[in-house]
């Protein structure tokens, strides 16, 4: 057969007169959409057309003479040279889309997928291969995937970073950077909703506008883009700025050449907290892609935010639990001590040398009181952590409110005007008297203070058969379900904002200038109120004054309440027999001085061991045990009267303590028979538990 006239053998038989068949694919070449590129069995390129060195980064001339390695990532180039020189020797057809994971390095070292078809020319006499490359980046479905994977590249280095960093505002930083570059937008921004929910705060974010910088704050009414966010509670798409007619659009937007937008909502346990945020200068940018992408971004904001407040919050617990550990064990001591000062003080004050000389009495008197004050001091530290000895009784609200108020009319500000709403039939609650009443002076101390110019404080008590829903949860199912007293206390003073309110109970917390307060005063009635099984709320609004209720529960079947008159009146039996147990030596000759002037007979023991063995000798000797609990090494106080009891049951057994926590344990543990006295008492005391257990003791 003869050989064609040309290089190409003819096919386009029916070409207009004129036209050449050269120049028509001379311009297919050019024009086609897909890179080409004419390579020789070398390697070398002969020709290249323009998409081709657009792909590749090369201008043709540049492309031109180059060896097709020179196309080829580093690392597979050897790979590439063995698979070129044995397509060479039998070359063949290769359609696109085989599968094959096929990269191109452009002329600037940057990488792009590409799939690639082969078609060899030896079968048309030449000795060329035409390669057509395409960007597979540039496919829909393929462009697509590649998005979702960045979206998962970013979305896996916010969760690596949330797990990996303690400090939140890192994560606030983080997010709005992430969502811009993976967005690729011009402004991201995280806006915070404050307590007050009337405004959101800027807390992070990138390309902002003038009036939207961090820290400022924008109103959350639906007219704001985050107020309308937050009115709706979904996401919100603006597809061109210039014509939103949902709310008002800010000029600097516009101004910024901003033209749509994204915004979601991110929720804590279903309370709206904030909105995420991103501006475009392209009309119509956002579709369901970009929304999935930032509702995840957002959820793992909030998850972030839910897991520092968890640990704030276990931290706190955990500092409380640490301060309440530390005041037991500074309880005990000081308690002791004082038992010591106020003990030997009582004696000091009966002696006849003291009880004649009035200015001697003045300065027992003084040191008296303040030793009760260290008391009260230690009761306070104890209060927050819930580990003060409560006794609770029945409680007269309508006594106790004109009593408290009697005092504070005589000790506040005459501007400050008290009034009381209580009906004498108000049911009695049961609450420690000394406890309630303190609670009820911490607040009203607090109102005196939000109250600098004078007002009025209103005392309220109304029996109430079931708690408001805000506070309801506060308490177990069995215990929210009783009856409660509301015990209010009203003032009309400064009020507080939402946030000094959520911080209220707070120990520590206070607003008010260095040197007037220790912040323990709520927190100590909180502390109070919910080892009391009740509940405490505020309510308040900035200038319009603060309302304090104590809920607290309804005393069903009160039994008598005896007077301390009457106590005093239960006389002890002369030559009461004590077996008297305490391992401080101070505390034992105190305690040994007021039984002996109750007209006791005592034996003291300095430890447990000592008192089973003088006990052992001559059972019969002893009516009570007296014994503190903490008896230093050795066998405890709890472990002693169970022994005693055992072996002697008809001995009846008192303990005490400083440690609150050791009382309210052995109140948990120990036969309701057994009377707990709290360190620092007075003889007086020490008489009526003494009292109380001879004839708990009693057939």
């Amino acid at each position: 057969m003869k050989p064609p006239s040309s290089p190409i053998a003819p096919i386009l038989p029916g070409l207009p007169s004129g036209v050449e068949e050269g120049s028509v694919f001379r311009s297919l070449f050019v024009s086609y959409p897909d890179s080409l590129l004419l390579v020789d069995q070398a390697g070398r390129i002969v020709l290249a057309n323009p998409a081709a060195a657009s792909l590749l980064g090369y201008a043709v001339d540049e492309l031109v003479g180059l060896n097709v390695d020179a196309l080829v990532p580093d690392s597979i180039r050897p790979r590439h040279a063995s698979y070129r020189e044995a397509y060479g020797r039998a070359p063949r057809p290769r359609p696109m889309g085989t599968q094959m994971e096929l990269v191109a390095k452009r002329k600037d070292g940057s990488e792009v997928m590409v799939e690639i078809a082969l078609s060899p020319l030896q079968s048309q006499g030449l000795p060329f291969v035409v390669a057509a490359i395409r960007d597979i980046g540039a496919y829909p479905r393929v462009k697509q995937a590649l998005q979702r994977a960045r979206y998962s590249d970013h979305l896996a280095q916010l969760g690596r970073l949330a797990v990996d960093t303690r400090d939140l505002q890192v994560v606030l930083d983080h997010v709005p950077a992430m969502a811009a570059q993976a967005l690729e937008v011009e402004v991201a921004m995280v806006l915070l909703l404050e307590n007050s929910r009337l405004e959101f705060r800027v807390a992070s974010g990138v390309g902002l506008v003038p009036g939207e910088e961090i820290g400022v704050r924008i109103p959350s009414h639906a007219n704001t883009p985050p107020g309308f966010v937050f009115a709706e509670g979904r996401p919100v798409v603006v597809a061109d700025y210039s014509n939103e007619r949902r709310f008002s659009v800010p000029q600097t937007y516009l101004d910024a050449g901003l033209v749509s937008a994204l915004a979601v909502p991110f929720y804590d346990r279903g309370r709206f907290i904030g909105v995420l945020t991103v501006r475009s200068r392209e009309a119509k940018r956002f579709g369901d892609e970009e929304l999935r992408f930032l509702e995840s971004l957002s959820n793992l904001l909030a998850t972030s935010l839910q897991r520092v407040q968890t640990e704030e919050a276990l931290s706190h617990a955990q500092r409380l639990e640490s301060v309440g550990q530390l005041t037991g064990g500074i309880a005990h001591d000081f308690n002791n001590l004082l038992t010591i000062i106020q003990g030997n003080l009582q004696v000091l004050e009966e002696l006849p040398a003291i009880a004649e000389d009035g200015y001697a009495q003045q300065l027992v008197g003084a040191a008296a009181r303040a030793s009760r004050r260290g008391a009260e001091l230690t009761g306070k530290l104890l209060a927050f952590s819930r580990r003060q000895m409560l006794q609770p009784n029945a409680v007269d609200t309508h006594a106790m409110l004109h009593s408290l108020a009697d005092m504070l009319r005589r000790t506040l500000d005459q501007r400050i005007g008290i009034a009381i709403d209580a009906a004498p039939g108000c049911p009695s609650v049961l609450a420690d008297p000394g406890q309630l009443e303190s609670a009820l002076l911490n607040i009203a101390i607090n109102a005196r203070d939000a109250m600098p110019e004078g007002g009025t404080l209103h005392f309220r008590a109304e029996a109430c058969g079931a708690l408001p829903p805000e506070v309801h949860n506060e308490l177990s199912d069995r215990d929210a379900h009783g009856s409660f007293v509301a015990i209010s206390v009203a003032d009309s003073g400064t009020g507080m904002t939402e946030e000094v309110k959520e911080r209220a109970f707070e120990p520590f917390f206070t607003t008010k200038e260095a040197g007037r307060g220790t912040g323990l005063g709520l927190s100590t009635v909180y502390g109070f109120v919910k080892q009391s099984k009740g509940a405490v709320a505020i309510a308040t609004r900035p200038g319009a004054g603060t309302t304090v209720t104590l809920y607290l529960p309804q005393l069903y079947d009160p039994a008598p309440v005896a007077t301390e008159e009457q106590d005093e009146e239960q006389a002890i039996p002369t030559g009461l027999r004590v077996m008297l147990v305490e391992d401080d030596a101070e505390v034992r000759r105190v305690v040994h001085t007021f039984l002996v002037t109750l007209g006791c007979s005592v034996v003291t023991a300095a430890n447990a061991e000592q008192a089973l063995l003088g006990m052992e000798t001559d059972a019969d000797s002893f009516d009570v045990l007296l014994s503190d609990i903490a008896l230093g090494p050795g066998m405890r106080g709890t472990r002693l009267a169970a022994e005693v009891q055992q072996r002697f049951p008809k001995l009846a057994i008192l303990l005490m303590s400083g440690f609150s926590s050791e009382l309210l344990d052995a109140d948990r543990d120990v036969p309701q028979s057994w009377e707990l006295l709290r360190k620092p008492y007075t003889r007086g005391e020490l008489a009526r538990a003494l009292a109380k257990v001879l004839a708990a003791a009693r057939p």
